[in-house]
């Protein structure tokens, strides 16, 4: 028997029991009834003693823990209904015992146990006040579709083709649900009030094209909003073009690699014309005191793979029959509408191997500007010559930048 392990083993017992038994008992205060930092230590000590003789012993002793602790919530439960001093006391013994054979994980264990229990108000606030119903389905939902539905899915194509893969699929729509999830944490975080860029940026990632259109109505309403509603419709570009890079990574990483430059130059043109009305954002009345209760769509997820997995079908059709120049001249007609589905084209196709990486970042090219042409005609009908001229400038620099980058750096 290695004694150094066994007093490491036996001194991680006693920390953790101290430390959930501070916690505890700063909770209960001058209520002696409740189990404070003397029993937690003992308790967590006695978990690590037992588990030395055996795993029958500790069942023994945890199942007498247990009986205590059942004991003491039938005599308080008109007082403390809750169950959390009885599980902390458990979760001791359970600490303790690990201490034996995982002294590291045990401590970080009890460290993680004893901020929750410390956080009972913050927790609980966050969950009655500051979460929405709505808030929590979709984070159930979200989880559902990461966690349950896509292990399920099969990772093979399924057409003639090579090109439909369900799983793949199902990763576009989880990636569109989850980005959204984050936006709409961080527009919650920052609240919605600290202004149009802010607000112009989270929205990006649930459609660029609605942002450049809402930022145009509000300019054409209100002149001096011109330079703030283009910066923000720029920083929405951003985002889109950020989920656009997301897309291209999860379906292709190999053409991901070869336009890594390409879109960060197109990121920087967008930030560089963002930045010149940043400045002069104002005008903060116009937005919400909050976003939409919800955090994403499912529809709108679930309406993007649908449109990805058409246009894979037609891309591929077309490239049997007219080759590369086909696939990529329907990814470009499909950018005009919906960028994103259009990426996915490109890269499966890539994947494929029906589409050399050369000509997929020129492809990537043609689909940045098919999509900023669309958006400047876009931004010209809503909000007029100077907001459209300004979005307009940024999303040329976007395009722009991307094309120079990839003629001048090779594969």
């Amino acid at each position: 028997m290695d004694w150094n392990e066994v007093l490491r083993g036996l001194l991680t017992a006693l920390g953790v029991g101290l430390l959930i038994g501070v916690v505890r008992e700063r909770h209960y205060g001058l209520d002696v009834s409740k189990a404070g930092v003397r029993t937690h230590a003992l308790v967590a000590l006695l978990g690590a003693v037992a588990m030395g003789f055996g795993a029958p012993t500790f069942i023994a002793l945890l199942s007498i823990v247990g009986a205590y602790g059942i004991a003491g919530y039938w005599n308080s439960r008109r007082e403390d209904p809750g169950l959390t001093g009885e599980v902390a006391l458990l979760v001791s013994a359970m600490l303790g015992a690990l201490a034996r054979q995982e002294p590291a994980l045990s401590a970080g264990l009890g460290v993680v146990a004893a901020i929750l229990l410390q956080a009972k108000q913050p927790l609980q606030r966050l969950t009655r006040e500051l979460i929405s119903e709505r808030e929590v389905q979709d984070a159930l939902l979200l989880a559902a579709a990461a966690l349950v539905v896509m292990p399920l899915l099969p990772d093979r194509p399924i057409d003639p083709w090579g090109v439909l893969q369900p799983r793949m699929l199902w990763r576009i729509v989880v990636l569109v649900m989850a980005v959204g999830m984050l936006g709409h944490i961080a527009l919650r975080a920052v609240g919605a009030r600290w202004g149009l860029p802010v607000a112009g940026f989270f929205s990006g990632f649930a459609s660029s094209t609605a942002a450049v259109a809402g930022f145009g109505r509000r300019a054409a309403d209100n002149p001096g909003l011109v330079a703030p509603a283009g910066a923000a419709a720029l920083l929405a570009n951003l985002a889109s073009l950020l989920l656009f890079a997301a897309v291209i990574g999860t379906v292709s990483p190999k053409l991901f690699a070869a336009t890594a430059w390409p879109l960060a130059a197109s990121a920087s043109g967008l930030l560089l014309f963002a930045a010149l009305g940043l400045h002069r954002t104002s005008g903060t009345d116009a937005l919400p005191d909050e976003p939409s209760p919800r955090a994403f769509h499912l529809s709108h997820a679930l309406m993007i793979a649908a449109i990805i997995a058409v246009v894979l079908l037609l891309s591929a059709w077309l490239q049997q029959i007219f080759g590369d120049a086909g696939a990529l001249v329907a990814a470009t007609l499909v950018a005009l509408v919906e960028i994103h589905a259009a990426a996915a084209s490109v890269a499966q196709l890539t994947v494929a191997g029906g589409l050399p990486v050369e000509h997929a970042r020129w492809g990537v090219v043609a689909l940045l500007a098919a999509g900023s042409l669309a958006k400047l005609v876009l931004a010209l009908v809503s909000g007029g010559w100077r907001y459209g001229r300004y979005v307009g400038a940024g999303l040329v620099a976007m395009a722009g930048a991307a094309a120079m980058v990839t003629a001048f750096t090779p594969v």
